[in-house]
């Protein structure tokens, strides 16, 4: 069990640490045995008014706007001359957030217990990325954390623009969808049931595309109260195996193998992971450790399973391209580029360019699909809508030429 101690140390300091234990009784004898004065000691859930996240507490989500907030205003601090220390305070005593103010409330107390800044986020669990933690930490050894800080910002910038420009890319095809289904569902189960009634009423013989989409909408509707919970069954299995880390793989497989979509998905995963390691090696951290961090921001688990080979080899001192371009995905314009970047011994610049690259074609390539996806739902909810339309005008226009004949 952890307890937050007040201490006065043998050399006359008074220190505040977070120290293990099994009772306080125990923690009490065992301190003053190593010669400590203690003015106070409590489980490690409160100090000085602060709250302090247990281990194996689940970690807490902010909101990227939050988070790039917060990290613009520490660098300004840093970079004013404040104190890391006092700098989290004032941040953590500002912020109109609660979560953000829970999160910094532990940052702060184990930055009091002798912490580095690194290590106080790093043990707020996936509050924060490893890339974060890990440029903390080179910032933190090449005392320009504050320089460090502002790359992060502008690397979490580039992707939260990423983001949103699929977001809204995405955004009018979601809607034509919703839209189409919509008006499906209101036909075949309104529209088509009293058409169906009267034609039944009339004895005549229908068209075959009538009694197809009748007999359709009848299936559909006498058998609702199990076909419903079957697709909702079926709809919430697949969401539920998705999260598994078989069913994600798997998932991801299909996704490369899609049309546009797959080159899409190499192209943003080349542009997030160079600017990662652009991140990393800017703040001094070595390419290894750098393309170990950078492999998590790959998303999709089978580019990550093919790329890991990688590490090993790049540290049995093979070339990072050669390494690379083993993988198989990456795209060849890439590999040639930091192949350019390796040999010149500017690395880091030119995996900024190539992700500013891949970034512009990133939005071309989701240009063409949101150019597809458009025309191919109209295009179907036309078809389907004009074939239902058919179904249930095309008896009455028999009807009437019968008449007139």
């Amino acid at each position: 069990m952890e307890f937050v101690c007040r201490l006065g140390t043998p050399s006359g300091e008074i220190v505040t640490r977070t120290i293990e234990g099994v009772t306080e009784a125990e923690l009490r004898q065992r301190l003053q045995g190593e010669g400590y004065r203690i003015f106070k000691v409590e489980a490690s859930q409160l100090m000085d008014g602060v709250r302090i996240r247990r281990r194996g507490e689940k970690s807490i989500r902010i909101k990227v706007d939050d988070f790039l907030l917060f990290n613009q205003q520490l660098a300004a601090l840093l970079r004013a001359g404040l104190p890391v220390l006092q700098s989290v305070q004032m941040l953590r005593q500002r912020s109109p957030n609660p979560r953000v103010r829970m999160v910094l409330a532990d940052v702060e107390g184990r930055i009091k217990s002798g912490s580095a800044l690194s290590e106080a986020f790093a043990a707020q669990g996936e509050t924060f990325p490893r890339i974060y933690t890990a440029s903390i930490l080179a910032g933190e050894r090449s005392g320009n954390l504050d320089e460090v800080l502002r790359r992060y910002v502008e690397y979490s910038k580039a992707i939260v623009a990423l983001r949103r420009k699929i977001r809204s890319a995405l955004t009018y095809p979601a809607i034509l969808l919703v839209g189409a289904l919509g008006l499906i569902s209101v036909l075949t189960t309104f529209v088509i049931p009293r058409f169906s009634s009267i034609y039944e009423n009339m004895g005549a013989d229908l068209p075959t595309i009538t009694v197809f989409v009748v007999g359709l909408s009848n299936a559909v509707g006498e058998n609702a109260y199990w076909l419903g919970p079957l697709v909702a069954g079926l709809i919430i299995g697949l969401v539920l195996w998705r999260r598994t880390e078989n069913g994600r793989r798997t998932m991801d497989r299909l996704m490369l193998r899609v049309p546009l979509v797959g080159d899409l998905i190499k192209q943003m995963t080349t542009a997030q992971m160079s600017r990662s390691l652009a991140t990393l090696l800017a703040g001094g951290i070595t390419v290894i450790e750098s393309f170990q961090i950078a492999l998590q921001s790959v998303t999709n688990r089978e580019l990550m399973r093919v790329t890991e080979p990688a590490v090993p080899k790049i540290r049995e001192g093979k070339p990072f391209t050669e390494s690379l371009a083993a993988a198989g995905w990456v795209p060849e314009l890439a590999v040639d580029m930091i192949g350019v970047g390796e040999r010149s011994g500017s690395l880091r610049e030119m995996l900024d360019e190539v992700a500013s690259f891949y970034d512009a074609e990133t939005e071309v390539k989701l240009g063409q699909l949101t150019t597809f996806i458009e025309p191919a739902i109209l295009v179907t909810m036309g078809i389907v809508v004009i074939t239902i339309l058919l179904a249930i005008y095309l008896p009455l226009l028999q009807m009437v030429g019968q008449a007139g004949a």
